[in-house]
């Protein structure tokens, strides 16, 4: 094939039938079977090959294919090895499957399905498993993803990116069932998604266990997302695991594993104080993708735009003293200031000005070198730095990026935002873990700003010093800790541990972990009792999610001076991922049908199957050095290659957001360049677009209207307070008159401006309260600086105007 795009049902068929995922959470911990049914309907032999995405942190554990009645069960080999396996077996005839983890990005996979015969078909079971990350509200989150966006690739860069052929969410020509069963300790309160559900089933009294499944019908066309919440759910538990009975002992598979689950509880003096310190740097993604919507039902409302809304309420909300600083990024960064300024009117409402033009036009996702000239700067003393990240997550060098974070962690925390579906979970939550932050992910129907808000409540806490873990077992009992150490503790946020116990203890013998550190400068510790006595049907979870741990610290270690793994800590991982049967990016899933002995006829020939993307765009990829005939797309979309200086081995993505643009539209890319840019808006210059006599520049999506409670809060002074004027008025819904008119004779008019905005608050915004709580305790602190009398009056007063019944005692006045 010279050229490749989307492939469509009518030029050639997709061999990928349906997905069906059953998923099993106990209490954290999800375990995941996924079944992809495939079928040959074209006259030839093919090798279908699909490029998915799975959870960045998930452990892949189980591959096998089924083809007729014949069930063959892949093994885990050093990569390449695999690799020379599957091509010796499709060159000699034989079916064969490889299941690999992309180099770049552990949370992308590809598969391939190698001489499928005509009219055959194949059954392809993948399992892994995970734990679900805790949300800011206590909910467990789990999320299928179905949507992979397409990596920026640099210009120029040695590494080639894996192949994603995309089509639009609509058009994804494989379906999906979906069932999940829940069952915890305590009590199962409820289960939320993204994509309609059946009602939620109860299987006993205590509730304790449930199913829940997707409501029939369900198009593969978006991120599956469930949010589980138990009753009590911030307690601390301990399974043990036994090894594996055909395993050695004093191996990670044959001893028992334990994993401890610990949610330390800081006193709530501690908590009701915020620090006024620190160093604030935010980096924002303004890419071209960051113009998409943030999820494809709710068209109005933009990745960047947002963003620039969560920038303003971050800004407000952040605490006179502290440093801040805002950079953005693309196929180059900018940032606001040279560096750091302290907080304040005049330096908030300039970076304030500038949020406001920021648009989605700086091309590429290249994250790295922002990062790396933040982590250049001098850090101010006294003023610990933390790093608030939000990006689509379209980064090609994951990896390159984690290693950076880790390096920086003493001196760095960082908070990370994935925007839209499709963002990379890898990157996210690695940024957050290796940078001793928190994640958090925006999709569906979520507000972004809650979210940050609450991020930026974990950032202003004290800072957790001195965090040491002690192990008190038997005597005969040796503990081996698989986790790397924990850098950070939260308030209500969960820390795991996993550690492999070496020795024979008693069935009634108790261990004990006892976690201390300092809390603004007191010790503190939390202690967790257990018994070691193996939990029962935990299978090997344990064990996998275990070596996943210590496989990933080991992935992270530092590189030889060419940038390559070290030989020993490469073999290391390759022994311990073929022991524990958990995928690795040195190893790969192979599996060879061996028992057919009919050499399979005629050269294979490549399925792409496709995945969904979203945003309205439309991809194409062309690896050819000259002109090539444009393939026709869905809706009569075309794309076509004008001139490519040089061969492109790796696929270029060429973006064009197609909302409301005429669909029989042809775009001329007249250079390579421009398969190097996110394309949007001012870009498109880099491309001639010939429109058939339709205009689209009316098709821009239309900025929707100012939230009111965004208006409300834009107009906060640095300081807490608020301006009596006719700005603060409208956005009351009152005139100027009817706001000075019924202000008390003796009250100053920041004070009454700042208590009105505060009634308005807690009288018709309580529903997004976390959204604006930071900033309202800002203003009530600059109302008690101000030690104003007739506070009473002044709330009677605002309350007749604003129609509301709010008393100064829940003002905090």
């Amino acid at each position: 094939m010279d050229c490749c795009g989307l492939l469509t049902a009518q030029k050639e068929p997709v061999p990928l039938k349906s997905i069906e995922v059953e998923l099993e959470v106990k209490d954290h911990v999800a375990t995941l079977v996924s079944t992809l049914n495939y079928e040959n309907k074209e006259d030839k032999p093919i090798e279908a090959v699909f490029v998915f995405p799975l959870p960045g942190d998930a452990a892949v554990c189980h591959f096998s294919a089924k083809i007729g009645q014949t069930e063959i069960v892949a093994e885990v080999k050093e990569k390449q090895q695999a690799r020379e396996e599957y091509d010796d077996a499709l060159s000699s005839g034989q079916q064969a499957f490889l299941l690999e983890e992309s180099e770049e990005s552990p949370d992308i996979f590809s598969l391939s399905v190698g001489s499928l015969p005509p009219g055959e078909s194949a059954s392809i079971r993948l399992e892994y498993v995970t734990e679900l990350a805790v949300q800011a509200d206590d909910g467990l989150r789990f999320c299928l993803p179905a949507v992979l966006n397409p990596r920026y690739q640099p210009q120029g860069s040695e590494v080639t990116s894996v192949q994603v052929t995309s089509v639009p969410a609509s058009l994804v020509p494989y379906s999906l069932s979906f069932s999940a069963r829940v069952s915890s300790p305590r009590a199962v309160s409820k289960v939320e998604s993204n994509c309609s559900l059946d009602p939620l089933q109860y299987l006993n009294t205590e509730q304790t266990q449930a199913t829940v499944k997707l409501a029939a019908g369900h198009k593969f066309d978006r991120d599956v997302e469930l949010l589980i919440y138990y009753k009590d759910a911030h307690q601390p538990t301990a399974v043990v695991e036994a090894g594996q009975a055909s395993a050695k002992p004093g191996t990670l598979m044959g001893d028992p594993v334990v994993m401890l689950s610990l949610y330390p509880e800081f006193p709530q003096s501690v908590m009701s104080s915020v620090t006024s310190c620190g160093e604030f740097v935010l980096l924002m993604d303004r890419s071209g993708s960051m113009d998409c919507p943030i999820n494809d039902r709710a068209q109005q409302e933009t990745r960047i735009g947002s963003a620039r809304d969560t920038l303003l309420l971050l800004l407000k909300s952040l605490p006179m003293g502290c440093y801040f600083n805002i950079y953005s990024f693309g196929s180059n960064f900018e940032h606001i200031f040279p560096k750091s300024v302290e907080y304040s009117e005049k330096t908030m409402e300039e970076a304030l000005k500038k949020v406001e033009k920021m648009k989605a036009d700086l091309g590429g996702t290249e994250i790295l070198e922002p990062l790396k000239h933040i982590y250049s700067q001098p850090c101010i003393p006294s003023q610990p730095r933390q790093l608030f990240v939000f990006t689509d997550g379209e980064v090609f060098n994951t990896k390159e990026v984690l290693n950076l974070v880790k390096e920086n962690s003493g001196s760095h925390r960082c908070f990370s935002f994935g925007i839209g579906e499709g963002a990379s979970s890898a990157l996210i939550n690695g940024m957050a873990k290796e940078g001793g932050g928190h994640a958090q992910f925006i999709t569906g129907a979520d507000r972004m700003q809650p979210k940050v808000i609450q991020s930026l409540r974990f950032a202003l806490q004290p800072a957790v010093e001195d965090i040491s873990v002690t192990w008190d077992l038997p005597k005969e009992v040796s503990v081996t800790v698989l986790s790397p150490p924990i850098t950070t503790i939260f308030q209500g946020q969960r820390s795991l541990i996993y550690a492999q116990l070496t020795g024979q203890s008693s069935e009634a013998a108790e261990g004990c972990v006892t976690v201390e550190y300092s809390l603004a400068g007191h010790p503190s510790q939390n202690q967790l009792r257990f018994s070691l006595k193996p939990a029962e049907d935990t299978g090997l979870t344990v064990h996998r999610l275990g070596a996943r741990t210590l496989i990933r610290s080991l992935e992270m270690e530092k590189k030889n001076d060419e940038g390559q793994p070290d030989e020993a800590v490469k073999k290391k991982v390759v022994d311990l991922s073929v022991q524990s049967g958990v995928s690795s990016s040195f190893t790969a899933f192979i599996a060879v049908n061996k028992g057919n002995g009919e050499p399979i006829q005629g050269p294979l020939t490549t399925r792409n199957i496709p995945i969904a993307h979203l945003g309205g765009m439309a991809y194409a990829c062309c690896a050819m050095a000259t002109p090539c005939a444009p393939p026709s797309f869905p809706g009569g979309m075309m794309f076509a290659c004008n001139t490519m200086p040089v061969p492109c081995m790796a696929p270029r993505m060429l973006a064009l957001d197609t909302a409301g643009a005429a669909f029989d539209d042809v775009v001329l890319c007249r250079s390579e360049a421009a398969y190097d840019m996110d394309i949007s808006g001012e870009e498109l210059e880099q491309c001639a677009f010939l429109s058939r006599g339709e205009d689209t520049e009316g098709a821009m999506i239309e900025e929707p209207p100012r939230d009111p409670l965004l208006q409300l809060v834009s107009l906060q002074k640095a300081s807490g307070c608020w301006l009596l004027d006719p700005a603060l008025a409208a956005a009351l819904g009152k005139t100027s008159e009817e706001v000075e008119n019924t202000k008390p004779s003796a009250v100053n008019q920041e004070v009454w401006a700042t208590i009105l905005a505060l009634i308005w608050l807690h009288g018709f915004k309580m529903d997004a309260k976390e959204e604006w709580e930071l900033l309202a305790m800002k203003a009530v602190s600059w109302l008690h600086a101000q030690n104003g009398s007739c506070v009473a009056e002044c709330v009677e007063a605002g309350n007749t105007l604003l129609g509301c019944d709010v008393q100064k005692e829940v003002l905090g006045l």
